[in-house]
């Protein structure tokens, strides 16, 4: 199954050269973006052509130029498989501790530190003889309405991951991006949804509409709607823009990252309380990555697709590290977050198991 973009892929890795191979949701597409040499490229102002790699501090937006890369894509065939819901022990310590972590939040909440705030933990499972590309492979397949990527760069590690969130969508001056909050593991019949996850959807739609208002021309946003995202399911709502400046699309990034359903709002109090409390660098989960500028697949100028690096993993000596987290408001009780970390990281879990 795609012999010659895989012999590509596992040549740049075994050169130790940066590469990235993705697939966009319901797509039968995946590209190949292999750059020439071992250099770290960051964008700034996101006029540049290619695939980049965002963290969630900071602004080193690693970038893979156009210009300085390889590009190849190939056509895979889409096979259903079932999600195994393979069911694994929870740590005893990591439950304490992440309970504590989410008490604390909900007490700065109380205290007026905050509305809302996005709290991770990170997870290490050991890797049995598989390689990046199988994992890769078996994460194409398993979620076709995911942005399914595998990400290299000697500086900065292989990353995998099924992502159902979109940061943004721009072509030409029009640009797509979502609000996408809420959490509940997918059931047949109807999906209800509590007050705080309604509450929860809602200040991320504000925060996104309110930051739009400088550079959009017109603005339209859908009612909010169930998403079914793998095992589990979502509250989004669909907002769209037309923007007065097609170049004003680098502040709009920068306003929208990192976007209150990683961090919270408003934005710089609950970004600070993450980094004085979680306990661990996030790197790149929970920041972006994607095209810019250019839709690979189809060849075509002035089209970025970027997705927030949600249900992601880095391996690292034999390990995989997963990242996962939950939005708390006044209203979230320790260990039912916990439970819903459990559910999130059964995405990448299933495909290691």
């Amino acid at each position: 199954m795609m012999s010659v973009l895989y012999q590509k892929a596992e040549e740049q890795f075994k050169k130790r050269l940066p590469f990235v191979l993705y697939s966009k949701p319901g797509e039968t597409t995946v590209v190949g973006i292999f750059q020439k040499d071992a250099s770290l490229h960051f964008t700034t102002d996101f006029k540049e052509e290619g695939f980049v790699f965002a963290p969630f501090q900071g602004e080193q937006f690693v970038l893979l130029p156009k210009e300085k890369s390889d590009v190849f894509t190939e056509a895979y065939t889409r096979i259903a498989i079932e999600n195994n819901n393979t069911v694994f022990g929870a740590d005893v310590a990591a439950k304490e501790n992440f309970e504590q972590l989410v008490q604390n939040g909900v007490d700065a909440i109380c205290k007026g530190d905050f509305k809302k705030v996005v709290l991770s933990r990170k997870e290490t499972v050991s890797l049995e003889n598989v390689t990046p590309f199988e994992l890769f492979k078996k994460l194409l397949l398993a979620y076709p309405a995911a942005f399914k990527y595998c990400f290299f760069h000697p500086e900065i590690g292989m990353w995998l991951g099924a992502t159902p969130e979109q940061l943004l969508k721009a072509s030409g001056d029009r640009i797509k991006t979502v609000a996408l909050a809420g959490t509940q593991v997918y059931h047949e019949g109807e999906i209800k949804w509590e007050i705080k996850e309604q509450e929860e959807q809602e200040f991320v739609t504000e925060f996104i509409l309110e930051g739009l208002e400088d550079y959009a021309a017109e603005k339209n946003s859908s009612k909010p709607y169930t998403f079914r995202a793998g095992n589990i399911v979502h509250i989004k709502t669909d907002i769209e823009a037309r923007l007065h400046e097609r170049q004003d699309l680098g502040k709009i990034i920068k306003m929208l990252h990192p976007t209150p359903a990683v961090c919270g709002l408003p934005k710089e109090a609950s970004k600070k309380f993450i980094l004085e409390n979680e306990g661990y660098d996030r790197e790149y989960y929970s920041g972006f990555l994607g095209e810019l500028n250019r839709d690979f697949a189809k060849d075509k100028p002035e089209n970025s697709d970027l997705f927030v690096n949600l249900r992601c993993m880095k391996l690292q000596n034999g390990k995989a590290n997963l990242y996962i987290g939950c939005g708390i408001t006044k209203d979230s009780i320790p260990e039912k977050e916990f439970i819903e970390t459990v559910n999130k990281s059964l995405t990448l879990k299933n495909i290691l198991g």
